[in-house]
């Protein structure tokens, strides 16, 4: 089943029109969201995200937190979804020559589920030069528009390559196509520090990399933004990308670069996310009192 303004259809249902302006145009904003037990993993931030990227792509968005929670809630029952991954869209329909005539709404709310991917061991990256424009306004933005993304993800794969790296218009790390960039440095007196590109290398703005920046807390690392190069790639001790669908996944080679693959501190931030995601679960599922 999906999810349709409300309805809860069988995907092969047609439902939808080529003149809603925004599914020809990428005029959309959407997020993925992990399903862990039947809970949202984490999804007032998913919905704060959307939220933001739509009142910059002039996108309406007129759904609370529980509001919203509570529709995709149906699909997860519906689909007896509960450990999966979540896509939910926020298509505009108006605007320009093409729009459809008779159109009831401005825009519609999607929704689908599928099961989760196993990603593997280490993976491999290649690197991908210009593929990120900082100083684009709606960089950092996650919108429907994302057939660039998808290509450069096929041409990885087609090279063997499990993601890239995306730098931006000054040859800085950006993030991947769908996950962010981490480097670990070298411990100092005991403690290690974990560099992420900041938001304005044009990245956007992962919600795992929001709750390593901000709420994930382990003994000896600390986590925060920096500038990062490819030369810097290879002083680290360590890489590891994040996304909602893969939480941490180490590195263990990028094409045309001599990396050091040390595992410790991606492992402990690893575990500390996952005692997290738990927690969360466990108070998301508890009846109320």
């Amino acid at each position: 089943m999906i999810y349709h303004n409300g309805r809860l259809v069988p995907a092969t249902e047609d439902v939808l029109r080529p003149g809603q302006v925004g599914l020809m145009n990428g005029w959309g904003v959407f997020s993925t969201v992990k399903v862990i037990e039947g809970v949202l993993f984490e999804f007032p931030r998913h919905w704060a995200r959307m939220n933001r990227d739509a009142e910059l792509l002039r996108v309406g968005f007129p759904w609370s937190p529980a509001e919203l929670e509570a529709e995709l809630d149906r699909l997860v029952e519906a689909n007896r979804a509960n450990n999966a991954t979540l896509r939910v869209c926020v298509i505009r329909n108006r605007g320009g020559m093409w729009e459809s005539p008779g159109l009831d709404r401005d825009l519609d709310l999607i929704a689908f589920t599928t099961e989760r991917k196993d990603w593997g061991g280490p993976c491999r990256l290649g690197i991908v030069p210009n593929a990120r424009f900082a100083a684009n306004p709606f960089s950092g933005a996650k919108i429907t528009a994302w057939a660039m993304n998808l290509v450069n993800y096929e041409q990885a794969q087609v090279r063997g390559l499990d993601e890239v790296i995306l730098l931006n218009e000054r040859q800085e790390v950006s993030e991947c196509t769908s996950a962010n960039v981490f480097a670990v440095q070298d411990a100092v007196n005991g403690a290690s520090v974990v560099l992420t590109p900041p938001l304005s290398s044009g990245c956007l703005p992962g919600i795992v990399r929001e709750l390593l920046i901000e709420v994930i807390r382990v003994p000896g690392i600390i986590v925060r933004e920096q500038t990062l190069t490819l030369d810097d790639l290879e002083r680290a001790a360590g890489l590891f990308i994040s996304s909602s669908t893969r939480a941490l996944l180490p590195v263990g080679e990028v094409e045309g670069l001599s990396i050091r693959t040390e595992h410790a501190v991606t492992d402990a931030l690893q575990a500390a996310y996952a005692a997290y995601e738990r927690d969360y679960v466990a108070r998301k599922a508890a009846p109320p009192v």
